[in-house]
């Protein structure tokens, strides 16, 4: 999900709800403490380097029970953020603090917010010999490859 499909869902909800990967609420005090561009440049097994750039969005939460995060006031900080730091309709990765920090993708089901496991991957499958698509219960490069 995008910044502008964020906005756009924002325009025409009631309240602000985010639903993690097994279906549990975060709280509805929760608070949007960072809105922010994060880059990243690296290179991947097959010795590519890469760029990479996402919108990050940290959810908290404090002891203030009584706290609601509007709609509009969500699309404030987001609109402030797009003229404060130059935010584009870059893809979301949201934070939010469970057992450590966890990063998630985002989604929408029509009432709620989903936030959405991510998954590691090879990025130079060829380079890495992988022909098929990796399986959670097989490891993620060949051993006869170089690239681990």
């Amino acid at each position: 999900m995008k910044i502008n499909d964020v906005k756009e869902i924002l325009n025409g909800i009631e309240s602000v709800k985010f639903l993690l990967p097994n279906g549990d609420a975060i709280p509805e005090h929760f608070h949007v403490t960072e809105i922010g561009i994060v880059t990243k440049s690296f290179i991947d097994c097959g010795g590519t380097i890469r760029f990479d750039k996402i919108a990050n969005f940290q959810l908290w939460n404090a002891d203030d029970f009584d706290h609601r995060l509007a709609p509009q006031k969500f699309l404030d900080i987001i609109n402030l953020s797009e003229e404060k730091l130059n935010l584009e309709n870059l893809e979301i990765e949201v934070e939010y603090q469970s057992d450590t920090i966890g990063k998630f993708g985002l989604s929408f089901d029509g009432i709620n917010f989903l936030l959405t496991n991510k998954k590691t991957d090879c990025l130079d499958k060829n380079k890495c010999g992988i022909d098929e698509p990796i399986h959670e219960d097989t490891s993620s490069c060949n051993p006869k490859s170089e690239c681990c």
